[in-house]
Formats: C-alpha cells, structure tokens, sequence
C-alpha cells in the first residue's frame, strides 16, 4: 500500500492523478495545495488526506511528509509562457528555488522521486523527434526570457540526474500538451494567460475572436490526460524498478496539428454542440504577432514531437487516445459551465 506525496494536488495533473489512484488502488493520496476547486469530490475520501498549503511557507510540513511518503510528486510550477516573458524572476523562484529543498529531502531520505520535466526543455531542437537520451537542448538569447522556464526545468533536471549518481531513485517525465478537462479555467478571459487549447475554448464559448500568434503554423504533439495518467501509473508502480533513473517523454505522435489545425478542428467541433454553436459562430480568426501577442521577449519552437520508445517498453504503455475524441472529451466535461463563462462577458 504505497503512499503518494503529490505537492500541487489541485492543479491539472495533481486532480487527475489523485481521482485515479483512489478509484484504482489502495494506495493513499498525502495532496497538498493552496485551494481544492478541483478535488473537492475527493476531499471526504477515506484515503485522500489534503492539507492546505504552501510549498514556499509550510516547508516543515513538506518535509515530514517526504519521510513519510514512498512516492513524491512535486507538481508546483509556473507553466504559462505568458509569465515566462513578463515575471521571469517568479518562473525561477517557484519552478526552481522552491522545488530544490523538496528534491534534496527526497534524496535525504530515500525515497522515489517522480519529477515533471517539460518538453520545453528540449527548446528549438531542430530534431524530428524529441529524444530524451541524445537530442541537443537549444534556446535562444538571453534577451528572451521565454526560455527561463526551461532553463530552470533544464537545472533541476541536471541536479536530479546527479543525485542519481550518488543513489537518488527518480524519474523524470515530460508531458507533451497533456489537454483535458481541467487544464485551466474557462473562466478566465486574459489573453495569453492559459494554455492554448483552455484560451481557444474560452473564446469560443465567449464568441470572442481567435488571435493565431505568427500564424498559428507550430505544431504541437497534444496528448490527452487520461493517456497521459496511464503512462504515470505504471512509473510510481515502477514495477521490477523499470523507470528508476529514466527520463519518459510521455506525449502522443500521432497528434501533431498546428495551432490553426486546432483552432479550425474546435470550431468545427463546438459548431455540432447546441452549448457552443452560437459563440462558434461569432468567432472570428485574426493572425497576430507573438510580439504584440505576449511581448518582446517571446520565442517559439515549430515543431516538438516526442520519441516515445523508452516510455513504450519500459511502461508498456502507449497513447490510445486521438485528437478527435480528445477534443470530444473536453467540450463534453465543459457542457454544464457554458452560462457561466458567456456571463463573464457582461
């Protein structure tokens, strides 16, 4: 009966991960988090124990609960490229400084540490796929800071890798545009401050115009939660110590669009929805620059896809899910809040 410390339990992948290891194991949840919007339904669960908290002030309590726990999961990150441009001194604090005690007190004493990478890391690496094992890590200058998020992600990678060498059992993963419901809120109208596929839905449900940054030509690989939650199961498993010391890009192949492909697929989508099809309808498309879009300091990659191999084999796991039923997916868990994210507008 494992104990899993997941630190950020509230946040998109915390809620997913906890809602299934209470409905698929007798493992118990140790979740901390600043609120519980997410995993309200799961608060009154006899093996789900939530404190609220912050990894920046309640270090004491963290810590005691690394003891404790066999599994530790820090969650808490600033993961928005909006904030990487405009705050990128809070990037590094949270991202960085504040995870650091954690992932020494992991190894202090003893205990397996799931860390989540970003396939930012890999920058503008001009490989057709991802590697974790071989691929160059690129970015640009240091007048953008758009790349501080993955160069502080790039850091503690490379300072668990060398707690590794001296006996830390970790993994690290890289989710590749995990998307599901939950990822942001709808609710919230800022340009550039959610992720895009969370922005793209907002505008539709809203009827307010889809800006393409630099033409919406990048692509991304976007890989569904469940899928995603399958691959991190089998890791804090870690069955026959199979993922101890690995680096897992946990992402789909198979769903690489680009951000125009996306936007015309969801507005095609939301079309067949009662709910959605009168905001679709007021929609329009209008290019900008990602300069005017986030500011200065932005930079972006066109293509990132994940070599999957390593993940396949050793989880035996693979993405089942395609775009279409993903997208299916999020607009149907979003169907009983469409009112209330139209009344922002007023």
């Amino acid at each position: 009966m494992k104990k899993v410390l997941i630190l950020g339990v509230n946040g998109f992948i915390g809620h997913h991960l906890s809602k299934r290891i209470l409905e698929t194991t007798d493992w118990h949840v140790y979740g901390m988090d600043m609120s519980t919007d997410r995993i309200s339904d799961l608060l009154g669960h006899p093996r789900m124990h939530f404190f609220e908290g912050d990894i920046t002030i309640n270090k004491e309590w963290v810590e005691y609960h690394v003891k404790k726990c066999d599994v530790i999961l820090p969650l808490v990150a600033i993961a928005t490229p909006s904030t990487y441009v405009k705050q990128p001194l809070k990037v590094f604090e949270l991202d960085f400084e504040a995870n650091l005690p954690i992932v020494r007190s992991a190894a202090k004493y003893g205990k397996h540490l799931v860390f989540p990478s970003t396939s930012e890391v890999y920058g503008m690496s001009h490989d057709a796929e991802f590697d974790p094992e071989n691929s160059e890590l690129v970015y640009g200058p240091i007048n953008k800071p758009r790349w501080i998020y993955a160069c502080s992600k790039q850091l503690m990678d490379r300072v668990i890798w060398g707690y590794g060498m001296e006996g830390l059992n970790f993994t690290l993963f890289r989710p590749f545009n995990w998307v599901g419901a939950g990822l942001d809120s709808i609710h919230t109208p800022k340009e550039g401050s959610s992720r895009v596929l969370t922005q793209f839905f907002g505008h539709i449900v809203r009827g307010e115009t889809i800006s393409l940054v630099d033409g919406g030509h990048q692509k991304r690989a976007f890989t569904y939660i469940d899928d995603g939650i399958d691959a991190l199961m089998k890791i804090i498993e870690n069955k026959d110590g199979k993922a101890t010391g690995q680096i897992y890009n946990i992402g789909n192949p198979g769903n690489n669009y680009s951000i125009r492909e996306l936007a015309d697929m969801m507005l095609k989508l939301a079309a067949e929805y009662p709910e959605y099809a009168e905001g679709a309808r007021k929609v329009q498309i209008v290019e900008t620059s990602s300069g005017a879009y986030y500011g200065a300091g932005y930079q972006d990659v066109q293509n990132r896809v994940p070599k999957i191999d390593n993940t396949k084999n050793d989880l035996v796991w693979a993405p089942t899910t395609s775009m279409a039923d993903a997208l299916r997916g999020i607009f149907d868990a979003y169907r009983g809040q469409v009112a209330a994210a139209q009344a922002l507008m007023d």
